[in-house]
């Protein structure tokens, strides 16, 4: 079981621990990620100032304004694409910055620009920000930012129901518990990895010349409640909401059967490990970490079906595509190995904690959540 090699007493203590930051800017702060970290980071230390900034681009982003609002967040309204949206935050000592396009269709079909504007110049404008407060950086960046090619060349056997790793590879940075930041970067990943790796370099560079305390985390598939999960993005979410309201689903790609498989992270545990990193920033610094739930915590489409059907009750249509979409990839599973060794984290959350507490939520904000979620 996956809670063997996780030093429980970690969490314990860390919770009598105060953060030494004491004015946190989260950029996406009412996005999933974003909100969920401002919440969390507000609970553990309320006399710290916690501000989510973020442009409510995405649907249903504004429905977390009220929630950050009765926690004693503060809210501002600006774009990381607009270096003076920033004048108005004050002094800051820790900057999270979780805002994306995370869509990895996003600049395929259409222009870049968007993408590149947000995941790249507004990380950018993010760095020059915490910069000019010393404050520690921390980036939450993606598994996509690993070559479409490479990934593609990953050797797996195929059951009833998944894909999985299998023991000899012909690449490094991967071996039956997943990819690991070994894992060869050379080549195309899509707009949106392209955009985030080259935010990663920046960061190396502020780090390096500049002396900024940063960490990256490339985090694998996140979910939970007051995710707005779509097709290319969110998917756990939409899975079980599709599910919920009844509503058709295509298996995309790979045949066809559902069987490409993701691993999955619970946002709580996410927050757990920032709130480590924000705490005692040189032990992580300058380092990137694959964040993901790993092989313990992952699932097929197919799989995903089966628990989604157990908790709904209902069976829904579900088509049969077999093309793959662009930049589309069979597997993936965090390697977290190095997380692991250095700080004791790792997931605590297993798959079926994580739909259970996401079907809950659906039920409870069924009304306000059935125009975008449905």
């Amino acid at each position: 079981m996956l809670i063997v090699r996780c030093l429980l007493p970690m969490f314990i203590s860390l919770s009598i621990i105060q953060l030494m930051a004491e004015s946190i800017l989260i950029t996406g702060g009412c996005g999933f990620a974003g909100s969920n970290l401002a919440l969390f980071l507000k609970k553990r230390s309320p006399a710290h100032r916690i501000i989510a900034f973020d442009n409510l681009r995405r649907r249903g982003s504004e429905l977390n304004i009220s929630r950050l609002h009765d926690a004693g967040v503060e809210f501002i309204h600006g774009d990381v694409r607009n270096e003076e949206d920033f004048y108005g935050v004050g002094e800051i000592t820790a900057l999270v910055e979780a805002s994306a396009e995370a869509s990895v269709l996003s600049g395929i079909d259409a222009s870049p620009r968007y993408v590149i504007n947000t995941n790249l110049a507004g990380a950018v404008h993010c760095l020059d920000f915490a910069q000019k407060h010393n404050a520690k950086f921390i980036f939450l960046s993606t598994s996509r930012v690993y070559p479409v090619a490479s990934l593609n060349q990953i050797q797996y056997t195929e059951g009833e129901s998944r894909f999985e790793i299998s023991s000899q590879q012909i690449l490094g940075g991967v071996t039956r518990e997943g990819i690991s930041e070994r894992f060869p970067l050379e080549g195309a990943r899509s707009f949106y990895g392209a955009s985030k790796l080259a935010a990663e370099l920046m960061i190396k560079e502020y780090a390096e010349y500049n002396g900024l305390p940063c960490v990256v985390n490339r985090c694998g598939v996140l979910a939970g409640p007051w995710q707005m999960g779509k097709m290319d993005q969110g998917v756990i979410v939409l899975w079980l909401a599709r599910h919920f309201w009844k509503k058709e689903l295509n298996y995309i790609g790979f045949g066809g059967e559902g069987k490409q498989v993701r691993d999955v992270l619970h946002i709580d545990d996410l927050c757990h490990l920032v709130h480590m990193q924000l705490n005692d920033i040189s032990k992580f610094n300058n380092q990137v970490f694959n964040v993901g739930g790993g092989r313990d915590v992952s699932v097929s489409l197919k799989e995903l079906t089966a628990i989604c059907q157990e908790l709904t009750g209902n069976k829904i249509s579900i088509g049969m595509i077999a093309e793959n979409r662009a930049a589309d990839v069979p597997i993936y599973i965090s390697d977290s190995s190095k997380i692991y060794s250095l700080s004791g984290w790792c997931p605590q959350k297993t798959l079926m904690e994580i739909l259970q507490e996401t079907f809950h939520w659906l039920k409870m904000n069924e009304a306000s959540l059935k125009n975008i979620l449905a």
